[in-house]
């Protein structure tokens, strides 16, 4: 029986783990990132690899940082014959990645070599891409640079957020995982070096790239809000004060007005000029200190004294 160490952190993780259980390999340990505070509370919350890990009765180890930390000696000593990786949060140090006689590998979110790193959903939609998918692949030191082992990919659609495609990669990641670890097992599977020069990266969404810049035309800031919903949620401001833009639409009316002015006002949405006249419809929003709302209800609410020609900045 193949032994594995398996090493993720959030929903997209827990699909793969499921599976690894289900199909009886031997899972020596789950390893994922340490219980956080979640909300305004402050919450401690374990996450969600760790929750299904001991719904299935396997031990976790939860290192801060595994480099040069006890658990990773103690991951080494368990004598994994392979360790499996999807969405765990941190980089292998090598002592890891060369210890598994069947080596590390990861189930990544994008068609490598583009979108390297460590948030290639979100940069992928953001960017209005019209395709992506999961690769499986060997780990190597360099981020996300390791030979390929198998591919498949997925559309993306023109209604897809996020967080919808998270769900969508994690089952096809899961189900390719299923179908490429036996020819890893057996020495028969591929191994395609990637082409650097063709590489794309996708790090971590900063906040600058939260911040709407209504100069932008109208599809751009719609791949913005749609790539960063339901996290980490784009953002503007209206009179100093930051308002998310949790979803929104290209609307159907053209203006000349400067960019970020409020052209339209209707019983339930409101629409924004940008940068290339178009607008865009704003339909879920969340005010400064508030909770998250439909359009309708905030211009019932706390936007009532919304008018046309005000401006989000």
């Amino acid at each position: 029986m193949t032994k594995v160490v398996f090493m993720g952190t959030p929903h997209f993780s827990v699909p793969i783990l499921t599976m690894l259980h289900d199909e009886g390999y031997e899972i020596l340990a789950v390893v994922t990132q340490p219980d956080r505070p979640v909300g305004r509370k402050k919450v401690l919350t374990p996450p969600p690899v760790k929750e299904e890990a001991l719904r299935l009765g396997l031990p976790v180890i939860q290192p801060e940082k595994l480099r040069n930390s006890e658990e990773l000696q103690e991951i080494i000593n368990l004598q994994p014959d392979i360790v499996v990786t999807a969405a765990f949060g941190q980089i292998l140090p090598k002592e890891l990645l060369d210890a598994p006689t069947l080596g590390c590998i990861n189930v990544h979110a994008s068609l490598l070599p583009k979108y390297r790193g460590g948030a290639p959903i979100h940069q992928a939609i953001v960017d209005g891409q019209t395709k992506t998918g999961i690769t499986i692949m060997y780990m190597a030191e360099k981020l996300d640079a390791g030979d390929i082992i198998s591919q498949s990919e997925v559309p993306i659609e023109e209604t897809d957020h996020t967080g919808g495609l998270f769900e969508k990669l994690s089952i096809v990641g899961r189900d390719l995982l299923k179908e490429t670890l036996p020819t890893i097992i057996a020495g028969t599977n591929a191994r395609i070096p990637q082409i650097d020069d063709e590489a794309t990266f996708a790090h971590n969404i900063s906040r600058e790239q939260e911040r709407i810049n209504w100069s932008n035309d109208a599809r751009t800031i719609y791949n913005q809000v749609r790539g960063l919903h339901p996290w980490p949620v784009a953002y503007t401001t209206l009179n100093g004060e930051n308002v998310k833009v949790w979803w929104a639409t290209v609307g159907v009316t053209t203006s000349d007005l400067e960019p970020g002015t409020v052209v339209k006002i209707d019983k339930e949405q409101f629409e924004i000029v940008t940068g290339d006249g178009k607008t865009l419809t704003i339909l879920d929003l969340q005010p400064a200190g508030k909770k998250r709302m439909t359009a309708e209800d905030y211009l019932r609410g706390t936007g009532s004294k919304l008018q046309i020609g005000d401006r989000f900045e």
